[in-house]
């Protein structure tokens, strides 16, 4: 793995973030690469097409999804509605193990807690943001100065819209401020999953490997007023994705970390990166062992571990990539050229040249906090993120609407209790497991002496803190949540429940973590970080794209094999390669196709791609993206990457090197529908035939 991130840097080292010149970027809306596009490709999207792509792009389930028809019909991944296929089982319908189909629109599952949201305007507010902090003001200050200015444009914005979801975004690390405005649907309903066997074929040895075999794909209907809503959705491809084709994904990509410095990498790399696997691996071992106590257990578990388990294979390919001297040589010199840009400037150098140094002496004191911060929390448990939610609400609404926790602001609430007022099924001989585990994790990574352990634990055994908190607790009922948080503060402050007054002793703590952590930290981070930003714009213009931070962005690249090792890697997999890949492994998982796959095997069109690669520039949360032609017609659907591609968090790997994007094939999808599946009536909405 080493050796293959090293082959990638040395080619990587003149991708310098100011002039991209491969498939590099994730790209805003407001500034979309049209100069390359056309150079590179000939291309030149006109703003209704661009307007059409992203209004048919909602952001699903912390991912990506698009809609395909005029009647609210989503598509994404099988491993995006994941999450809510779990919360929908039961003992008796596992739709994780065997899939669901409604054969009619009226079969539709509706889900319990997920919300879509299609980027539906955005509007420049960095003018009235950075206007509002003066010169002289300190770090805190100046953070709560921007606080209340962005508080004050959500709250007008959303009045104004008549209840759009408004949320200001910062980019370029603080060089701008932008208002996107979100419709939200919250009755949203399952029509069509894979089984997680197909979705999921090949299992963790083929995660993040290509080629793949992979139909990870499942299919959702946004509701409006009790009816299918009224959707702009992208034209399905029947031919799909071709060779060499000029193809881009729109989709909401997680988080990268590019324009980072030296400092906040070296942190990633020594403190954060570490410390956050220890998190998963920690989570992943709790829901292994309760999972290994029945069948029933490890249907409620198995989601979880798998989100678990991918996210810590992505981690080993990033950290990989921070340890590897050429591709933090290449950071160093792209950062060493823009300081002695802005030095050779007297007036560059006074307004930004110690904005790296200020944030290098911040993050020499992170140390210390990064693990008290990671182990000190209590929503590796569900019923411990209700009860510290409902603890801060009963305190946090009191408050000026400018002062609270962002996450309670009153544009948030709405998410908020779609959270908390959630349906899904609550396991308390889970919760109690998982948060004992939890506990016992802090309490080895902490020390006993820990504000945290002390406050949680109370003098017991993690065991018996855990079953006395989760053991009496009726916050497992969504009725007694609802009617706690519409009773107000004072029933909240008052209420004797467990599990609310475990959240209750943490919750300073968890307080006095934040605030330290917000002004020696993210304060300064942000106000440097708007310096450091301003100087790339004055030296490179606005030639660069911000990182990701899963808000609907466009990336663009072709769809192409490569050449890896001493042999080529085709540009499609077919249902040949599936058939043969589970027969060759005795049908035995994770290479294990249900029956129902032989039994119309010879319906197939055994030709016809099933996966892709291509060269766009993805990572995660773009799961579920569609990836679209230059008519704006859906020809995949991105799911995965290749490992070539894992460090990409930090810096664009060159597709020269064979670092890939990974899609289910249009041409694919509907060959599955319709001929294994029987799925006729999403066939026909689909594609009108």
């Amino acid at each position: 793995m080493k050796k293959t991130i090293a082959i990638l840097v040395a080619v990587a080292c003149v991708l310098l973030v100011q002039a991209p010149r491969a498939d590099d970027g994730m790209w805003t809306f407001d500034n979309p690469p049209l100069k390359i596009w056309k150079e590179k490709f000939k291309f030149e999207p006109t703003p209704q097409w661009l307007e059409h792509v992203r209004l048919a792009s909602p952001r699903v389930e912390g991912a990506s999804g698009a809609f395909v028809s005029p009647n609210g019909l989503i598509v994404t991944n099988q491993h995006v509605a994941n999450g809510q296929l779990q919360k929908l089982s039961t003992p008796e319908h596992n739709y994780v193990r065997d899939g669901f189909y409604a054969p009619t629109i009226e079969q539709e599952l509706k889900c319990p807690d997920i919300d879509v949201n299609v980027f539906v305007s955005y509007e420049d507010v960095t003018a009235r943001v950075q206007g509002a902090v003066t010169p002289g003001m300190s770090d805190r200050a100046a953070a709560e100065t921007r606080r209340t200015v962005t508080t004050a444009i959500e709250k007008e914005s959303t009045e104004k819209t008549g209840g759009l979801r408004s949320e200001v975004v910062k980019l370029y690390s603080g060089g701008e401020y932008w208002l996107y405005r979100y419709k939200k649907f919250t009755d949203v309903r399952l029509v069509f999953a894979v089984e997680e066997a197909t979705g999921f074929f090949g299992g963790d040895f083929d995660n993040f490997t290509y080629p793949r075999y992979d139909l990870d794909v499942a299919f959702f209907r946004a509701y409006e007023n009790g009816q299918p809503a009224k959707t702009e959705y992208l034209a399905w491809s029947q031919k799909g994705a071709e060779d060499k084709e000029l193809v881009f994904a729109i989709g909401s990509p997680g988080t990268t970390s590019r324009l980072l410095t030296m400092a906040q990498l070296g942190f990633h790399r020594e403190v954060a990166n570490p410390t956050q696997m220890a998190v998963y691996m920690a989570r992943r071992d709790a829901l292994w062992r309760y999972g290994s106590t029945s069948a029933e257990a490890e249907r409620r578990a198995s989601a979880g571990r798998r989100g678990l388990e991918n996210s810590m294979k992505r981690l080993v390919g990033q950290q990989d990539g921070l340890e590897n001297e050429r591709l933090m040589k290449a950071k160093y010199d792209e950062e060493a050229k823009l300081r002695t840009a802005v030095a050779a400037k007297p007036e560059w150098q006074k307004a930004y040249g110690d904005g790296w140094d200020q944030i290098a002496a911040a993050y020499k004191t992170y140390g210390p906090y990064a693990k008290r911060n990671a182990f000190s929390a209590l929503t590796p448990s569900r019923l411990g993120g209700f009860a510290l939610t409902l603890v801060r609400y009963a305190e946090e609404v009191r408050k000026p609407n400018n002062v609270r926790l962002d996450e309670f602001r009153d544009t948030r609430l709405d998410s908020l209790k779609t959270t908390l007022f959630s349906a899904a099924p609550v396991y308390p001989d889970m919760e109690e497991s998982l948060l004992a585990s939890w506990l016992r994790d802090a309490q080895v990574a902490l020390g006993n002496d820990d504000p945290f352990v002390k406050a949680a634990l109370a003098g017991q055994p993690p065991a018996a803190a855990a079953k006395a908190a989760a053991g009496g607790t009726k916050l497992t009922d969504p009725a007694f949540r609802k009617a706690l948080f519409e009773s107000g503060p004072e029933a909240i402050a008052k209420s004797d429940d467990p599990m609310i007054a475990l959240a209750r002793r943490v919750d300073p703590v968890l307080r006095e973590l934040r605030t330290w952590i917000e002004q020696h930290i993210t304060n300064v981070e942000t106000t440097n970080g708007e310096r450091i930003a301003k100087a790339r714009f004055a030296v490179y213009g606005k030639s660069v794209y911000p990182d990701a931070n899963s808000t609907v962005r466009i990336s663009y690249g072709t769809v192409l094999g490569y050449e890896e090792g001493t042999t080529l890697v085709p540009y499609k997999t077919t249902f040949y390669g599936l058939f043969d890949r589970a027969t060759s492994f005795g049908n035995k998982a994770p290479f294990f196709l249900p029956q129902r796959w032989f039994d119309r095997r010879a319906a197939l069109d055994m030709s016809v791609p099933l996966n892709f690669a291509y060269t766009a520039d993805t990572i995660g949360g773009n799961s579920g993206s569609p990836v679209i032609n230059r008519n704006a017609e859906l020809v995949g659907l991105n799911f995965d990457s290749n490992r070539q591609k894992l460090a990409n968090r930090y810096m664009y790997i060159d597709e020269a090197e064979g670092a890939r994007a990974v899609g289910v094939h249009s041409a694919g999808i509907l060959e599955a529908l319709a001929k294994v599946y029987g799925a006729e009536r999403i066939v026909r909405e689909i594609t009108g035939r």
